[in-house]
């Protein structure tokens, strides 16, 4: 590949066509100043020589070079020889000034991304679930299938336990191997939304199966429709849920149409222990759960068949790998539209309304509270006195009595209620418990 080798007067006089001509094959910029450094970002940033923007990144250690660490996409500074300039308007600050880790960043970055991406999926899938479930067995049945503390168990599952186990990923080498992603690809990419379509539907048809034909293919006595107590029905329906949640979030681990899901799943130790300790307390809900969770004991073959159901998920989702992507319509992806400068300032400013907006609600908590400490504080003093009164001289009993008096009796009128000692007026209300 021919390499230029580019003067810094060539950078500066050139025009942007001939700039577009010169910067693809432009290898080494020899002895070049901070100012050559900017020009070159911001020249590649302007350049219409693509169809989409460059993406630009630039090192940089002195005080002259913030420009252009400010003006490109990503900037990395220098954490020992860098100044604190330079580290203020750069985006990533290499500690140990090697720029073999900006590979490291470039690794973690993209780690980064692919596990929000696979969290999505997975969430995703779980949600569209749950919620045609719950709908359209309220409409069938005038109840939703899932009963309020299974629903709660399968919100931790699909939150903090799959938050934990997707996003603790290591990064490994392959990520490299991939080009880089686009500053307008989208969050949910077509890949995403097929295999989110394609586990929902599978999810949806056993789901709608064991509601409408459960009693009927497990020769059960009474549905979970009929009756508020822990059926074995409804006992079913929710361990069948459950269990393709288990084997769907092995599958979420590829998100990119790879097809060995379980390549390095030994590599991430939380993963592991998310996985067995959800199948463990899973079990143990079933079986124990009793009326506080609305469950009922399963026997051999319904957990058997609970768990075959599940486990399915993994042949299913290889399946799914095997249909192309260009199924989905490409404007059905979503998230391609970056925030505009508008639209990010308007978020700006509702983040920061909102976070005023809670600190005057906890300075107004906390005054209420100061006032209800001082008056507790004040009756115990005046408590305190009567008592040491009393004690002195035995005669003042009277007299302390009707300070006691007068000091609750006060209290009680800064509330808006009247003493108990002075009767009610006709007409009026008794308003002591408002």
């Amino acid at each position: 590949m021919r390499a230029w080798v580019a003067s810094p007067v060539l950078c500066v006089d050139t025009t942007a066509y001939k700039f577009d001509l010169v910067w693809p094959s432009l290898r080494v910029l020899a002895r070049s100043s901070p100012s050559d450094k900017y020009v070159l970002v911001t020249g590649i940033i302007n350049s219409k020589l693509s169809k989409n923007r460059e993406v630009v990144a630039v090192t940089g250690d002195g005080t002259n070079d913030a420009p252009a660490l400010k003006a490109a996409d990503v900037g990395f500074a220098m954490g020992i020889a860098g100044t604190d300039v330079a580290k203020n308007a750069s985006d990533i600050i290499l500690t140990d000034d090697n720029f073999t880790s900006i590979v490291k960043a470039c690794m973690w970055g993209r780690n980064v991304y692919d596990s929000i991406s696979k969290f999505l999926q997975f969430q995703l899938t779980v949600n569209v679930v749950a919620v045609m479930l719950c709908f359209i067995g309220s409409c069938a049945h005038g109840a939703s299938p899932l009963r309020a503390v299974p629903m709660l168990w399968v919100n931790l599952i699909m939150d903090t336990f799959a938050s934990l186990a997707l996003a603790t990923e290591p990064p490994t080498t392959d990520l490299l191997n991939r080009k880089p992603y686009g500053r307008t690809k989208p969050l949910i990419s077509r890949t995403m939304l097929k295999n989110i379509i394609g586990h929902s539907v599978y999810q949806m048809v056993v789901m709608l199966i064991i509601l409408f034909y459960g009693q009927t293919l497990f020769k059960l006595d009474e549905a979970s429709y009929d009756t508020d107590d822990p059926t074995t029905h409804g006992t079913i329906l929710f361990n069948a849920f459950v269990w393709m949640q288990i084997f769907n979030e092995i599958n979420s681990r590829k998100c990119h149409g790879e097809r060995n899901v379980f390549k390095g799943i030994f590599n991430n130790y939380i993963f592991v222990g998310v996985i067995v300790g959800t199948t463990c307390a899973q079990i143990v809900l079933i079986q124990f759960g009793g009326h506080a969770f609305s469950t009922k004991g399963l026997n051999w073959y319904e957990w058997l068949i609970c768990v075959a159901i599940g486990a399915f998920e993994l042949i299913w989702g290889q399946v799914v790998a095997s249909i192309p992507k260009t199924i989905i319509p490409s404007g059905m992806r979503l998230g391609t539209q970056p925030f505009t400068q508008e639209e990010a300032t308007q978020a700006r400013m509702l983040w920061m309304r909102s976070l005023k907006r809670v600190q005057h609600q906890i300075r107004v908590a906390n005054a209420f509270k100061r006032a209800g400490h001082e008056r507790h504080r004040r009756l115990s003093l005046l408590a305190e006195a009567s008592s040491n009164s009393l004690k002195s001289n035995p005669s003042d009993a009277s007299q302390a009595h009707w300070w006691t008096k007068k000091s609750s009796d006060s209290d009680i009128k800064l509330r808006g209620m009247k003493p108990a000692s002075q009767p009610l007026l006709e007409g009026d209300e008794d308003d002591t418990n408002v």
